[in-house]
């Protein structure tokens, strides 16, 4: 379990900015690209997967979050049209990821299923400069004493140190880049979700593995600050409320609290529509709430389609 954003920036040496960084602010307010264009659709696949993808009175979170997802993405492929080189993407599945650091005198490894991965052939730019990343140096990550970051991971004998990017990045593989990584928490009972603060946490832990990954498959395992570095991007949405989060992987010399640190931006609890209301609420023969969508926010549609995006343009 990871409790929340604050003790994933000690395991991943990593500076917090909020919001997004402004490489995809820039695509987001670029209206050449006219990505207002697409916020009708936007609005429909909304409808669609609330209102209308079921039999039933009103579709399941488990129904309507991978269907909205799924739609979302159909909606961002439309731009390969204008945009060739977007086409030179693969999602992958149920894959697996691990990997193998040391901070301070412990051990620690990410391992398990990673979300839906959108790979690509080319990396995404840093998005970051080097004299920003060199203020890194400054910045003092905060400790938890007297209690120690550690205390709710799972401890397991570690018999082989992987460093394991999945079957999707074997020698050859032309899609052998990660670029955004998904989580859909699509459970219908409350409990067994992910709360916000927990979501973005685990974000955070698999964007930096997929990251410290790919970077010591080029790089090798020794501890350095990255010449070029790794960024990997993350998305989490329950199907209604959205994270979204860039990560950059600036050096894979985690020991010590001292030196360059890694850097992610955060944008949370980002709703992408506030109310949908699958059958009309009537009383006294008065429709009081029409059947619908309510709410809908274009700039959390317009932040999804720059991330997927971003790289590209």
């Amino acid at each position: 379990v990871f409790p929340g954003v604050r003790q994933a920036q000690w395991l991943t040496k990593t500076k917090l900015v909020e919001g997004l960084p402004p490489a995809v602010q820039g695509i987001m307010d670029n209206p050449a690209l006219g990505l207002q264009e697409l916020e009708e659709r936007a609005k429909h696949v909304v409808s669609h997967a609330r209102l209308w993808d079921t039999a039933e009175v009103a579709p399941r979170r488990e129904q309507y979050c991978p269907t909205l997802f799924e739609n979302l993405i159909h909606i961002c492929r439309l731009m390969s049209g204008k945009y060739p080189s977007l086409s030179k993407r693969m999602l992958a599945r149920n894959f697996r990821i691990a990997a193998t650091w040391e901070r301070e005198s412990i051990l620690l490894q990410v391992r398990g299923l990673s979300g839906i991965l959108m790979n690509s052939m080319t990396p995404i730019p840093p998005v970051a400069s080097k004299e920003e990343i060199l203020a890194t140096k400054e910045h003092v990550l905060e400790t938890f004493y007297p209690i120690a970051p550690t205390i709710d991971l799972q401890e397991v004998n570690v018999y082989k140190e992987l460093n394991d990017t999945g079957q999707c990045f074997r020698d050859g593989y032309p899609y052998s880049h990660p670029h955004t990584l998904f989580f859909l928490e699509s459970a219908n009972v409350r409990t067994d979700r992910f709360r916000p603060e927990q979501l973005r946490a685990k974000m955070l832990m698999f964007a930096f593995g997929n990251a410290l990954a790919k970077a010591k498959a080029l790089h090798g395992n020794d501890p350095k600050v990255l010449e070029q570095p790794v960024v990997v991007q993350s998305i989490g949405t329950d199907g209604q409320l959205f994270q979204f989060m860039v990560f950059q992987l600036n050096t894979t010399d985690l020991v010590s609290n001292d030196g360059v640190k890694n850097l992610v931006w955060i944008d949370s609890d980002q709703n992408l529509y506030e109310r949908a209301q699958c059958v009309p609420e009537i009383k006294k023969r008065v429709v009081t709430k029409p059947a619908g969508i309510s709410g809908f926010q274009p700039d959390t549609f317009k932040k999804f389609l720059a991330l997927y995006l971003h790289g590209t343009v």
